[in-house]
């Protein structure tokens, strides 16, 4: 178990948005996960993380404590319908 990245002055609403990207990319990264339940998570993410510096730094603190890769799921989302990490 690790501390999330998160920002908080965000809502409760926004935090669980934020998780739920990040359990998604974890599920990506575990098992495997469809892209349709990984963009959905995406796409609610950006709306709360909204400037491109800031997914990235993000993404890279996430990527700190999980070894996982938000924008590695999402890019391979771009071309598969089922994204698998393992």
């Amino acid at each position: 178990m690790y501390d999330y990245p998160l920002d908080y002055s965000w809502s409760t609403d926004d935090v669980i948005d934020v998780m739920s990207l990040y359990n998604a990319v974890e599920k990506a990264y575990e098992e495997g996960i469809s892209k349709t339940e990984l963009m959905a998570c995406y796409e609610k993410y950006i709306q709360v993380v909204d400037s491109k510096s800031e997914q990235k730094q993000f993404d890279k603190a996430f990527a700190e404590v999980s070894g996982y890769s938000i924008y590695k799921a999402i890019q391979m989302a771009k071309d598969h319908d089922w994204i698998d990490l393992r």
